[in-house]
């Protein structure tokens, strides 16, 4: 019997089901995230030097592994079951964490697993979105848009929650809860994945293999004991770092060679602008790094209003004001956007990237501006909220499409791959990050000081980045004309193909 149009599941449902198991894999990331630099620093006794790097390579490492990661699921196992193997591997990471066992070794692994996991978790799920709304320009990116801010209610939720059971409880407990987290994503996947079912890459449709299956478990292994090594040593993990970016380039280079002409222009403008998002997510970086030690040491704690102490926040949870914003502004922009287009007015990816880093500047001269008149007294935390406030919005006009060009103008084809390569290049931005925020290191006798001490050091980083930040906005203004060009031919092509 032949199912009838109305019994088969709608994109909605099928979108719902990737976001839902999306939302607790931030949950679990994000949760770990707001405390991970504070549990190196305060638990095992790293320098910031040692735990920024660290973060720095783990964030290469994680962001550089959905690019096996899409290749395993486009062409080995399936988007699908690929994303559900890395939510699992990515669950038994944070249980690792959650033991505590108080050992650098252990944190190594513990690290490498979540890397592990988030390679087959990554690139897959967001090329199932991509799948849902294949041919859908519009809706591609009110999608991406939506997905970005629904994501951001586990992050939102994690970072307030994880703080605050740390100081509580400890630092088990905190991992404990991402894991739990993860199984819970799990579960509601399990429960609904009927209506994915029409949805995912050529092997989803076909038997496992079992012979594939078992290799790919060998190499995840292989995986496993290299990223252990990359972590440990410093020096080996940077290697790997510029290693990772060049093949990259190498493989975008042949995939360009070997393009159609009808291809090669929206080639060109996603290599453009996946290369304007790594350069936002330097910037990003310092999220978890400098300002999260900036807060630690030179931000008041408590949100006062007319003399009233309204709430107070730790150094972990400022970096949950990222994901409220984001959840505030993403509803006022998806009706910005689907406005525009229902009345024909075109507001190219492109244009919205200079306004988003035009925010990001602004963000950063907040922060500069705040540091460099603190003087010898903590700043106020509402410096905090509004500085967040310009610099996630930047991330939804930039971060959030940056998803959004890899499904515009990648051939479906290497759809996958190119999600992957489009996280290789944030994670090697997310390295360069973090030896930016080490400008403002800070060692233990001039950590435990007072103000005047640190809020000059952070006051000469946020003075570069923002005079960076300018620098991206008006290079980015200068390639407008081309991008311009690239999307016209782009779209010419496409109609042509119809």
């Amino acid at each position: 019997m032949t199912a009838s149009a109305s019994s088969l599941p709608s994109r909605t449902q099928s979108f719902s089901v990737v976001l839902a198991i999306e939302l607790w894999e931030r949950f679990g990331f994000y949760g770990m995230q707001g405390i991970l630099l504070l549990y190196m620093i305060q638990r095992l006794g790293f320098s910031d030097t040692q735990a920024n790097l660290l973060w720095g390579t783990f964030s290469a490492v994680c962001y550089a592994a959905p690019a096996v990661g899409g290749w395993v699921g486009d062409t080995l196992l399936g988007a699908r079951r690929t994303m559900v193997m890395g939510a699992v591997v990515l669950t038994l990471g944070y249980v690792l964490l959650g033991v505590d066992l108080g050992g650098q070794m252990a944190l190594f692994v513990a690290l490498a697993v979540i890397a592990l996991g988030n390679g087959l978790f990554k690139s897959n799920a967001a090329n199932l979105v991509r799948r849902v709304y294949e041919g859908d320009d519009a809706r591609i990116d009110v999608a991406f848009t939506i997905y970005y801010m629904s994501i951001n209610v586990g992050s939102t939720l994690s970072l307030l929650l994880t703080p605050w059971l740390q100081e509580k409880y400890g630092w088990s407990p905190p991992f404990l809860v991402c894991a739990a987290g993860l199984a819970l994503g799990v579960a509601c996947y399990t429960l609904c994945r009927k209506w994915l079912a029409r949805i995912g890459s050529r092997p989803d449709f076909e038997p496992l293999v079992f012979s594939r299956f078992m290799a790919v478990l060998g190499g995840m292994v292989l995986v496993l004991a290299v990223m252990v090594g990359l972590l440990r040593y410093p020096a080996a993990g940077r290697a790997c770092v510029w290693v990772a970016a060049l093949s990259v380039g190498v493989v975008w280079t042949l995939l360009y060679r070997r393009a159609s002409a009808a291809v090669r222009p929206g080639l060109r403008l996603a290599y453009l602008l996946i290369v304007q998002t790594m350069l936002y997510f330097v910037f990003y970086q310092q999220m978890v790094t400098s300002l999260t030690l900036f807060a630690l040491r030179d931000v008041d704690s408590a949100f006062t209003l007319g003399g009233v102490t309204l709430f107070h926040m730790s150094a972990g949870q400022f970096q949950a004001l990222n994901p409220v914003w984001i959840m505030l502004a993403s509803p006022l922009l998806s009706w910005v956007y689907k406005s525009m287009a229902d009345r024909g007015w075109n507001f190219p990816i492109a244009e919205k990237f200079i306004v988003g880093f035009s925010l990001v500047s602004l963000s950063f001269l907040i922060w500069w501006w705040s540091a460099a008149t603190g003087g010898n007294h903590l700043v106020s935390p509402w410096v905090m909220f509004w500085a967040y406030g310009a610099l996630s919005i930047g991330e939804l006009l930039i971060s959030a499409l940056g998803l959004a060009v890899v499904a515009r103008y990648a051939p479906a084809n290497v759809g996958g791959f190119m999600m992957g390569s489009y996280n290789v290049s944030n994670g090697v931005a997310m390295y360069l990050g973090s030896a930016l925020a080490n400008l403002a290191a800070v060692g233990p006798a001039v950590a435990s000081g007072d103000p005047a001490q640190t809020l000059p050091v952070y006051a000469g980083l946020f003075r570069m980045l923002f005079l960076l930040g300018i620098g991206c906005t008006l290079l980015f203004v200068v390639c407008l004309p081309f991008t311009r060009r690239w999307d016209a031919q782009h779209r010419a092509a496409q109609a042509a193909a119809e």
